[in-house]
């Protein structure tokens, strides 16, 4: 229960740079008093500026300041929740917001919005609709319990009732509902995707161990040929037949030689021969000497021409032997060039036969290495599939994953349904309703106003005559509305103190009947007060203080001097 003790303001609305201040438990009851403009109201916009931030009635934060001072603009209530002392502080020009437990001022880290939720759903346990329905009852900008729509009647029973946790919990669930569709989203989408990578390392453990096996046995027949002709075609010294060739090499120059020295003989002889004959011809045709102009003797003649003749035929045979050897070097030389020809062929072929075979014996290596390194690559294969394993054990946390979301689902829908408006709350509510329908009925009673009140779970008003004709709200008189207001202010009142949710000592009704106050109307008020608990602190604002200040234990008089508002 929230005991309120104490109020003070200063340079807020009419008020000067001097505290106003009220002790608010002071009295069970209080009649406020005053002047138009004198500042009664101001108590009230004090109170919730202080608590919330905002005044009562529709006025803005920069209205609130004193026009004359326009500064310094100081609220402070005290009060007590079980053990715990409180004192809010707010101020504008400059601005302050400051929470003090036990004389402790509460940590301000927070932005000023989540402090003001800590005070209103920590420490309060009451918003400012709550607070115009439970502690106020006004004429100015207060909107009664009847002039709600709907779902607005509804937070204030569901605050009354302390069930708007409900409320809370739907909203966090659905928070959690949103959070949990995005990850069930998230989750498919990385199921789906290992999935996929699940299968393509499939297809590339199958390809490593297909191209491998393929490799191996086309390089295993490659390797199989090249030995084959390897073997067929061994690599061949050629040493001896290249010494061979150098023997035949010398032995054709020698020729070469020898033809070439014949040839020689054959030009000497054949020269010789002109140089006989060309001294034949000289005898047979010449009797006397051109030299000496002497007779040339036949017998000199005759023998001279026999001895060229003789050595004639000896040079023919010389020349036809030497022709002869000539002929048999030629027949010789060809013999062995066809010879030497034939070697460096067979050289020639040896050379490229090797180079062939050195080809193969290098290809053969590369081959051997080829099929090292894809036994190597067995490695790779085992990685694949170590991989491939790591994959399925996060599919399956992925699946398990999945499991889980889809529980949480499940059970969340089903508590969906519980923290419906036609869930769990309205089954609250409907134990409630015979309560709040039968205390409204009883102060309407004492209000001397016999009609039978009934609130339905939609909280849509049924109001019926002794005669059972059936009414509205707003088929009644103003008289007859500020007693319905009344009635349901006292049975909020009475359900707070009875769930011990916003329960609380004060109670402000600002000018209720004042427009419309009788003799049976104060009588009736005042039974009302009377019935009320004993701590409970009770302040009427009302322009009829002749008339009411005999019914209140203490009265407070509010005037206006030198332009501020203070207490008389």
């Amino acid at each position: 229960m929230i005991i309120f003790k104490k109020l003070r303001y200063k340079n807020f609305l009419s008020t000067g740079d001097s505290f106003t201040e009220i002790q608010l438990n002071r009295s069970r009851s209080t009649l406020v008093v005053g002047q138009n403009g004198a500042g009664k109201s101001t108590m009230l916009d004090a109170l919730s500026f202080a608590l919330f931030g905002k005044a009562h009635r529709s006025i803005t934060k920069n209205q609130l300041i004193n026009s004359i001072n326009n500064k310094g603009t100081e609220v402070e209530v005290e009060f007590s929740v079980g053990v715990s002392e409180y004192k809010i502080h707010r101020g504008i020009k400059p601005n302050t917001f400051e929470i003090w437990k036990d004389n402790v001022l509460v940590n301000q880290d927070s932005h000023n919005k989540e402090y003001q939720s800590v005070l209103e759903k920590n420490i309060l346990k009451l918003n400012h609709k709550s607070f115009h329905q439970i502690v106020v009852l006004g004429s100015s900008s207060f909107v009664p319990f009847m002039q709600l729509p709907a779902q607005h009647r509804r937070d204030v029973i569901e605050d009354l009732l302390d069930i708007n946790v409900f409320s809370k919990m739907n909203g966090i669930l659905k928070e959690r509902m949103s959070v949990l569709r995005e990850k069930g989203r998230t989750n498919q989408v990385q199921l789906e995707l290992i999935r996929d990578k699940i299968k393509n390392q499939e297809r590339y453990v199958n390809t490593l161990r297909l191209l491998s096996s393929e490799q191996k046995a086309k390089k295993q027949v490659e390797i199989t040929e090249l030995g084959e002709k390897i073997d067929e075609r061994i690599a061949t010294n050629t040493a001896d037949l290249e010494h061979e060739l150098a023997m035949v090499k010398s032995q054709l120059a020698k020729i070469n030689k020898q033809r070439v020295e014949f040839e020689k003989y054959d030009h000497q002889f054949q020269v010789k021969q002109k140089e006989l004959a060309k001294e034949i011809k000289f005898y047979e045709s010449n009797d006397i000497c051109p030299t000496c102009d002497q007779d040339i003797e036949e017998s000199l003649k005759s023998t001279k021409t026999a001895h060229a003749r003789t050595k004639g035929e000896e040079l023919e045979e010389g020349r036809t032997q030497a022709s002869t050897k000539i002929n048999e070097l030629d027949d010789r030389r060809g013999s062995v060039e066809t010879h030497s020809k034939q070697l460096v062929s067979a050289i020639n072929d040896v050379h490229i036969s090797n180079a062939q075979v050195n080809e193969w014996q290098k290809r053969m290596s590369v081959l051997q290495n080829d099929l090292i390194k894809i036994d190597e690559e067995t490695a790779s294969i085992d990685e694949a599939l170590e991989a491939k394993s790591e994959l399925e054990s996060s599919k399956q946390v992925l699946h398990d994953e999945h499991i889980v979301i889809a529980d949480e689902g499940s059970y969340g829908v089903v508590i969906a349904e519980l923290l419906k408006d036609t869930g769990i709350k309205t089954k609250i509510i409907k134990q409630y309703l015979p309560v709040i329908n039968k205390l409204t009925n009883q102060y309407l009673q004492i209000l001397d106003f016999y009609v039978s009140f009934d609130l339905d779970d939609t909280f849509k008003e049924t109001i019926r005559s002794r005669h059972r004709d059936s009414f509205s709200y707003d088929s009644f008189s103003e008289g007859e509305k500020q007693r319905i207001d009344l009635a349901l202010l006292f049975t909020w009142r009475m359900i707070a103190k009875m769930k011990n949710s916003v329960a609380t000592n004060l109670l402000i009704l600002d000018e209720t009947f004042d427009s419309s106050l009788d003799a049976d109307g104060v009588d009736n008020l005042t039974k009302i007060i009377d019935s009320m608990d004993g701590d409970s602190s009770i302040f009427v604002i009302s322009h009829k203080g002749a008339i009411l200040e005999q019914y209140f234990d203490s009265k407070i008089e509010f005037i206006k001097e030198k332009n501020f508002s203070k207490v008389a």
